[in-house]
């Protein structure tokens, strides 16, 4: 006879469900589904009015006559050869950019580190400026200098802030460190070069996704994929590291080789976001936090934080060029609301250690 009043299982945590076949298992969570669900159809339909604002306005019916297939000649033209390219970016490189910035709050502990933070997008824009000054602006070769100067930035930061840890605040104050004379090296390079070059460097420096093709786009795709599949196998070792280090090592985890294959992942990620589109900062600062917030989970979800990305980086753009009187850089919209996003956190990261 039992000496509890009610003996039935008592549940805890939150509502899940979890799917098994064979090895391999995938736990769904019933608010996590309806967040994402929720954000794909605001995506969708943030898309389509995305794509049919312009000096050549066309309504939401004519745009998805498009996209179904149908449409005029003219309107077709629009839709799939001026403006999807551009939409896709947002959508893609915003994804992208979000789950790099969830691996390093997820491997620091800290809702402060992302890319553009810790000075990885500084060190992308003087990889691509060196490869302008040194060679050419040709698109190869300015993507390759953003990628190499991306990775060094990281290996540099990496071996300041090893004696430490990367977890606490010593990484991203080295970071914020060597993100300021990365700044200065800039600026120093862009007054040097010629005014032409100035002005695009400066352009593209500010985050934009103005001239997005398609090609570089799919180029972007085809080095991200890789990295994702990668990713993807590794997704159950960076919940055990949720669980501390004692932990994750007892559960036949490695959190040193876990943390560093997570940190190149997301360097890779905001490096290829980067030389498309520019340093683009906030995106990856804020989404992973937005989407824990908003689906209530203890950790991080990448897939979660991938569309708060997509959708912040693609109305952040019809912000840019639609609402405000001037048309600006996507990533000057980004810059003013993620200033006040990052005074917020530092107050309520500043009370809770308090």
């Amino acid at each position: 006879m039992s000496l509890l009043p009610d003996s039935r299982p008592v549940e805890v945590g939150y509502r899940r469900t979890v799917l098994r076949g064979g090895r391999y298992s995938v736990t769904l969570r019933a608010r996590s589904l309806a967040v994402a669900a929720g954000f794909v159809l605001v995506l969708a339909l943030l898309a389509v009015v995305a794509l049919g604002l312009g000096t050549y306005p066309l309504t939401p019916s004519a745009v998805l006559q498009v996209l179904l297939g149908g449409g005029e000649a003219l309107d077709r033209t629009v839709v799939l050869d001026w403006r999807i390219p551009r939409a896709l970016a947002a959508i893609v490189l915003g994804g992208f950019l979000a789950i790099s910035g969830a691996l390093f709050q997820t491997v620091t502990r800290n809702p402060l580190a992302s890319p553009d933070v810790l000075g990885l997008s500084n060190g992308a824009f003087t990889g691509m400026l060196l490869a302008v000054v040194l060679f050419s602006s040709s698109g190869p070769l300015m993507t390759a200098g953003a990628v190499i100067g991306g990775l060094a930035t990281a290996a540099v930061i990496w071996s300041l802030a090893r004696a430490g840890g990367v977890q606490g605040f010593r990484l991203i104050v080295i970071g914020i460190g060597v993100a300021a004379i990365l700044a200065s090296a800039n600026t120093w390079m862009l007054l040097e070069v010629e005014l032409e070059t100035a002005m695009f460097a400066s352009a593209w420096g500010a985050g934009t996704l103005n001239g997005v093709t398609a090609r570089p786009l799919a180029g972007a795709v085809a080095c991200a994929v890789p990295l994702l599949l990668i990713l993807m196998g590794m997704t159950s070792r960076l919940r055990q590291l949720d669980l501390g280090d004692d932990v994750a090592t007892a559960t036949g985890a490695r959190p040193a080789r876990v943390r560093t294959l997570a940190l190149l992942l997301a360097v890779g990620l905001v490096s290829v976001a980067t030389a498309v589109i520019g340093p683009v900062s906030f995106i990856a600062l804020a989404a992973p936090q937005v989407a824990r917030r908003l689906a209530g989970t203890p950790h991080l979800s990448l897939m979660l934080s991938a569309l708060v990305g997509a959708f912040l980086l693609l109305a952040s753009d019809v912000i840019a060029q639609h609402v405000l009187p001037v048309s600006l850089p996507v990533g000057v919209v980004t810059v003013s609301v993620g200033g006040l996003y990052l005074v917020i956190t530092l107050i309520q990261e500043i009370r809770r250690r308090a």
